[in-house]
């Protein structure tokens, strides 16, 4: 039977976690301050370097974006760069406002890839 939102708290007994780069709800990460980034990055690599996560997704390709301002990978999908030995995936923004990725499928596509690589992960 598949978790709802009230239960989030459980996903440490699937090995899951989830974390906001910044605490503050925000419609896009182009109104994240600069500072606000900085201190999310802060905290999310402590985060990563006390857990030890075998991946981590990021939601939003803004934000891989502004973690890794050198890289040139562009879009969703597993990427290059690591963070404490965590290898890194992008899922694009579920959200309406995501004109990049107009439709659910569009969107869904990605987690369903995510999904395959956490199976490959398991199973290697």
């Amino acid at each position: 039977m598949p978790l709802v939102y009230q239960e989030d708290r459980r996903l440490a007994e699937f090995g899951m976690a989830l974390t906001n780069l910044c605490p503050r709800p925000s419609r896009e990460a182009s109104e994240l301050t600069a500072v606000e980034i900085e201190a999310g990055k802060r905290a999310l690599v402590r985060k990563i370097r006390r857990l030890h996560p075998g991946i981590v997704a990021l939601v939003g390709v803004s934000i891989y974006r502004q973690l890794f301002s050198a890289s040139k990978s562009k879009g969703p999908g597993l990427k290059p760069e690591t963070i404490h030995g965590a290898r890194i995936f992008v899922l694009p923004n579920p959200s309406g406002r995501n004109a990049a990725f107009p439709g659910f499928e569009d969107k869904v596509v990605w987690y369903r890839r995510l999904s395959e690589v956490l199976e490959e992960g398991a199973s290697a």
